[in-house]
């Protein structure tokens, strides 16, 4: 099994890594500023630098001032989103001990998805806190299942995860299709929405999502130092005074909550949980405080930019931001496996 090596000894280490910290927390820090800026510049019509500021200071004309804020709703919801999907990759790698584990590899997003389709189509569900809510369960049921299927004590789970995380997510995608292909009502909500957009949506769809975001966030800060012990094993964290169990099953939830409420809100994004945890450990190392932390800057700032690559390559139409991720999270998963096997 590919496991996260222990920190270096020493106080050069030490000072150089403290070093590494800071220059990777100020460029993460200095990355989402830009990103945040781009997101509200780029549409279908550009606006400028000089031009964003005067409308923050309120200066503007009222039809620059409506162009500009018709952005901040997809920005808010870009920063929210990828700091959950962030976080809740970074959760699902550390609970599983698995460097592939990620929301939507392990079956998830399409458990979230099946579970909102499911109230749409037979109890009527509507609106963005309905959706939230319905989202828990499909994917609790999901990650519970997966994980239950490919955990083992072996080197060959962290492949085992990844297929059973494939698998549901196939057996699941296709009761999706059936449902929809046989409710057309259904159908036209759903094909834009399970492409993954931050577009289209208002600050109804943040307010949704913020308490579900937060208590997630609050839960994984606090599982921070259980999982500091049981990325040792098992029974090291139990010497240590953790309780692997309890550790696992807060660690799921939290994932759960984070993701299901992100796949609710902008649609099933993939391989942001996958990509960004990689990054985070590179450059703040192990510690799940660090990482969690670092987690809700490069997630949003991965996500914004990728949304704002999506509005201007195909300009004046728009690449949804899920298919942009999945351009990013390919190759990161290739890496992470190229990883997997050189610590094998």
């Amino acid at each position: 099994m590919a496991t996260i090596s222990p920190a270096p000894r020493g106080g050069v280490s030490r000072t150089g890594g403290a070093a590494r910290r800071a220059v990777g927390m100020s460029a993460g820090l200095l990355f989402l500023a830009l990103a945040l800026f781009a997101s509200v510049m780029f549409g279908s019509r550009t606006t400028s630098f000089g031009e964003v500021v005067d409308v923050l200071s309120g200066t503007a004309d009222a039809q620059l001032t409506a162009v500009v804020e018709s952005r901040y709703p997809r920005t808010a919801l870009g920063v929210l989103a990828g700091l959950a999907l962030a976080v809740a990759g970074t959760l699902m790698q550390g609970v599983s001990r698995n460097a592939l584990a990620e929301p939507g590899l392990l079956g998830i997003n399409a458990g979230a998805s099946a579970s909102i389709v499911t109230a749409t189509a037979f109890l009527g569900a509507s609106g963005s806190t309905a959706a939230m809510w319905w989202a828990l369960p499909g994917a609790l049921l999901a990650g519970v299942l997966v994980l239950a299927i490919g955990s083992g004590g072996s080197g060959r789970s962290q492949v085992r995860l990844v297929l059973a995380g494939a698998v549901l997510s196939a057996v699941l995608m296709a009761f999706i299709q059936a449902v929809t292909l046989t409710r057309p009502q259904v159908f036209d909500s759903y094909r834009y929405w399970v492409v993954g957009a931050l577009g289209g949506r208002d600050f109804e769809v943040f307010r949704a999502m913020l308490p579900f975001t937060c208590a997630g966030l609050l839960l994984a800060l606090v599982l921070a130092r259980g999982l500091n012990a049981l990325a040792l094993g098992d029974a090291t964290a139990a010497a240590l005074g953790a309780r692997p169990w309890l550790v696992r099953s807060g660690g799921l939830l939290a994932a759960t909550v984070l993701s299901a409420s992100a796949t609710a809100a902008v649609g099933p994004i993939a391989f942001v949980g996958l990509a960004v945890p990689h990054v985070v450990r590179a450059v703040v190392g192990i510690d799940f405080h660090r990482q969690i932390l670092f987690s809700c800057v490069a997630g949003p700032a991965l996500l914004l930019t990728a949304d704002v690559v999506g509005r201007v390559v195909l300009r004046p139409q728009e690449l949804m931001v899920g298919v942009v991720t999945a351009f990013v999270g390919a190759p990161a998963l290739l890496v992470a496996v190229r990883r997997m096997r050189g610590n094998a």
